[in-house]
């Protein structure tokens, strides 16, 4: 079993930033991808993010790219989502997430294993 946890979430103003962190611990796999969905209120969960082990393929979701970074440090088991211009259309629960592939993957049926999620809220 994987265990994801996620932090760093919060309550912040339109334009600022926020940098979530995923900590994942117990089996973990040496070439899983990792990524990041979240979920608005009365929405579907969607695709945010996602890198691959080495980080050389990563994708975003085209209503964050060019203001979140999705990254990862191996050694700690943790990946990062650094948000910067932060809209109120951004707010949502934040989800760390863990597929057992080497592709970068945007389906959220792939990911195997879910974190409890954080919660960020824009306000305007």
């Amino acid at each position: 079993q994987v265990q994801l946890v996620e932090s760093g979430g919060g309550l912040v103003q339109a334009g600022e930033s926020l940098r979530l962190s995923c900590a994942a611990s117990g089996r973990t796999f040496s070439t899983y991808v990792m990524g990041w969905f979240r979920q608005a209120p009365g929405k579907e969960r969607e695709f945010v993010a996602a890198i691959t082990w080495s980080g050389s393929n990563i994708y975003y979701a085209d209503s964050v790219k060019g203001r979140f970074t999705i990254s990862r440090d191996n050694a700690k088991n943790t990946v990062y989502l650094q948000m910067t211009s932060l809209k109120s259309e951004d707010t949502a629960v934040y989800y760390c997430a863990q597929a057992p592939t080497t592709v970068a993957v945007t389906t959220k049926a792939l990911y195997r294993y879910w974190g409890r999620g954080t919660q960020v809220t824009v306000s305007s």
